[in-house]
């Protein structure tokens, strides 16, 4: 992806509508950590009163293929393949995650691709709330390889 592409894309995935109406915020750490929070609000809470279990998916769900597009850059296709969710707790007030890839982690990604292979690597993370509780597991396994040249 072209770099002031990405860079507009950053500044305004909180405007995303799934992002936005759900009320999830994202912050940029660095360019191999994103920190995502959701409030408790009217809009996604469910009959009970606790965040409704497909806006913490929604919370979860892009960012470690973003981040990974970036750090890998235009000669990589990178996908969500496919992704779990494990409720632990029941999700109040403020509820958040940070997403983030060790460069040793991309290395290895990318020499793997290089080599021409389809690379599945999988990542978790979890979903906090505010006294730093686990209240959901979430597990993604993303689809890398090498684009061909043309």
């Amino acid at each position: 992806m072209n770099p002031l592409r990405q860079q507009l894309l950053e500044r305004f995935i909180n405007f995303y509508p799934p992002l936005f109406g759900a009320g999830i915020r994202a912050r940029r750490i660095d360019e191999r950590t994103i920190r995502v929070e959701l409030r408790l609000t009217a809009l996604n809470r469910n009959i009970v009163g606790v965040h409704f279990g497909g806006s913490l998916y929604a919370m979860c769900d892009p960012w470690f293929m973003l981040i990974l597009m970036r750090l890998l850059g235009n000669g990589y296709i990178v996908w969500d393949k496919a992704a779990s969710i494990q409720f632990l707790k029941p999700g109040r007030g403020t509820v958040t995650a940070t997403f983030h890839i060790p460069p040793e982690r991309v290395d290895e990604i990318r020499t793997a691709a290089d080599r021409g292979e389809k690379v599945e690597p999988t990542f978790t993370v979890d979903a906090m709330d505010e006294q730093n509780q686990v209240i959901a597991h979430v597990e993604k396994l993303l689809y890398v390889r090498k684009k061909n040249e043309k």
